[in-house]
């Protein structure tokens, strides 16, 4: 009974010995690789005028910790810019914001005791109203396929033309855009506004700052409250709204949506595009050589440096930086924060034409040109003749290409399918659902009942009444719950009705095959099968 006890009481020494090699190894590895040092500490006052005995105690130093992979946020303040570019970029907000407020307004008769608005998702009702289209559950492959014409269309635009669905149309720029528009015309400029956030906190600053906050807060209330119209009758929402009597839920996807707008176009801004959108991650997949982006032409700009022959065209203005909404430099190449909007573009031509020098030093340009043109004028002196060899190099862009054409095929399949779909969709369908408890009853004469719920859902405007068949290789006898004599089924417009039928089944069936499959079809006044289902009968065991 001694011996396990005593193998125990030596096993911890053993253990304590491998544990302390295994770590002063590991402290010899972290040395040698130099990220640890042994430093030794002040030496111990002398006793009686002795040192004491003994090696000196050594004390384990880290490093200096490594810098942190974590990037402070870099304020960036945009500088008003003029030009063809910021133009289209007003033109295509204005657009994008009119339909996106305007929509819900929009009024369609669509007849009694249906909803008369243009675009509604109707969730109560599980339908979605986009003007004369009626979109049920039972064709959401539909939506699915909108969905998939969405992407294959991104895919398209940004193989021929760059990024410029993010430049132009994203709902981050557009909202992003209108809140610098706003900051702009409160506090000032981009010089007025660095002068303002480096200087004191004063009651002026803060005066300007809870008015910029306050402004972007009514528009993003606007849009939070716009979005909640799409799911809810906007002209009576809106009232229940302002007079305090709409739903909680209500009430809470207004906030919710428009905390959302604040902190997304108002605080968080290029941080969306660079960090949280993942289409600037992927969208190098969609590029060629061909594709047209935002590129500045170094062979024409450098040597940076004043206006003069022994210079590039550059004169280091930074004025292409000042202008960009995420604050990068286009001229250190492609980027993944440039988001294709050409305010740079705009920028640089106005310099350009005020030191009377050709426009276009930055450009939507092809990476292929670019390259030609740097090819054409290496070693050559700035200049006129320079300038002129780089932009002969070029060649104009080629729009038709096996990628683009293979993206247009795949979208232009991908609708056809989609619309041909949507044109062959039944206006008529019916759901056979059986009731599963109890599975089957045995009824006092020995017979075999089940029963069933068929579901119809008539997506026209008109009530139709049907004469129910079954079909089946059993001996079954029909009954409709609340009639009498044979069975018909009548559809509500516009909607789903629910009928209960039985099925019996004799004690004595012929073959005594008590188990089978069943049809129920639908017929119209002529005979003709206009909807079916099936299901399964089960007849237990004698």
């Amino acid at each position: 009974m001694s011996r396990p006890r005593t193998r125990a009481r030596t096993a911890a020494p053993e253990a304590g010995l491998t544990a302390g090699m295994a770590a002063r190894a590991l402290r010899r590895g972290l040395r040698h690789a130099g990220l640890i040092q042994v430093k030794a500490p002040p030496a111990l006052p002398a006793q009686n005028g002795r040192r004491p005995h003994g090696p000196e105690p050594r004390q384990i130093m880290s490093q200096p910790a490594s810098p942190s992979l974590y990037a402070a946020r870099e304020p960036v303040f945009p500088r008003r810019v003029s030009g063809r570019f910021r133009r289209l970029k007003w033109a295509v907000m204005a657009v994008t914001l009119g339909i996106y407020h305007v929509l819900p307004w929009i009024r369609w008769d669509r007849g009694p005791d249906r909803p008369d608005q243009a675009v509604l998702v109707d969730l109560a009702g599980r339908r979605f109203f986009f003007f004369w289209i009626e979109i049920w559950p039972q064709d959401f492959h539909v939506v699915a396929g909108l969905l998939v014409m969405a992407g294959l269309g991104l895919f398209l635009f940004t193989a021929a033309l760059g990024r410029v669905w993010c430049g132009y149309a994203c709902p981050q720029t557009v909202w992003t855009d209108l809140f610098m528009w706003i900051e702009r015309r409160i506090e000032g400029d981009r010089n007025a506004r660095m002068k303002r956030d480096a200087g004191p906190h004063d009651a002026a600053w803060w005066r300007l700052k809870i008015a910029k906050h306050a402004a972007w807060l009514l528009i993003a209330l606007a849009t939070g409250g716009a979005w909640v119209f799409y799911f809810t009758d906007a002209p009576s929402t809106l009232v229940a709204l302002l007079t305090f009597r709409a739903e909680p839920g209500v009430y809470f996807f207004v906030g919710l949506f428009t905390a959302t707008t604040y902190v997304l176009g108002g605080i968080a801004r290029e941080q969306v595009c660079t960090y949280m959108c993942p289409w600037p991650r992927f969208q190098a997949a969609m590029l060629d050589k061909d594709s047209l982006v935002v590129t500045y032409r170094d062979w024409r700009g450098e040597p940076r440096g004043k206006p003069d022959a022994a210079h590039g065209d550059c004169v280091d203005c930074k004025a292409c930086v000042h202008v960009c909404p995420t604050g990068i430099d286009i001229r250190d190449g492609q980027q993944l924060e440039c988001i294709g909007c050409g305010l740079c573009i705009d920028a640089c031509d106005d310099v350009m034409a005020k030191l009377h020098r050709p426009k276009g030093l930055i450009a939507f340009e092809t990476l292929g040109n670019l390259a030609a043109s740097q090819a054409a004028t290496r070693g050559m002196p700035p200049g006129e003749a320079r300038t002129a060899a780089g932009m002969a190099a070029r060649k104009a862009p080629r729009f038709l290409r096996p990628r683009t054409f293979v993206y247009a095929g795949v979208l232009s399949a991908v609708a056809v399918v989609m619309l041909a779909a949507f044109l062959l969709r039944e206006t008529l369908s019916l759901t056979a659902i059986q009731e599963r408890a109890p599975l089957y009853v045995t009824l006092s004469d020995g017979s075999v009942r089940n029963a069933y719920t068929l579901r119809i859902a008539n997506k026209s405007h008109t009530a139709e009444e049907f004469r129910l068949a079954v079909e089946s290789r059993l001996p079954l006898a029909v009954a409709v719950q609340g009639q009498e004599g044979p069975p018909r089924l009548v559809s509500r417009p516009d909607g789903l009705s629910d009928a209960r039928v039985f099925l019996t089944l004799p004690p004595d069936p012929p073959g005594g095959r008590r188990d089978g499959e069943v049809t129920f079809r639908l017929l119209d006044a002529s005979g003709r099968t206009v909807a079916s289902a099936h299901a399964q009968f089960h007849g237990g065991r004698r």
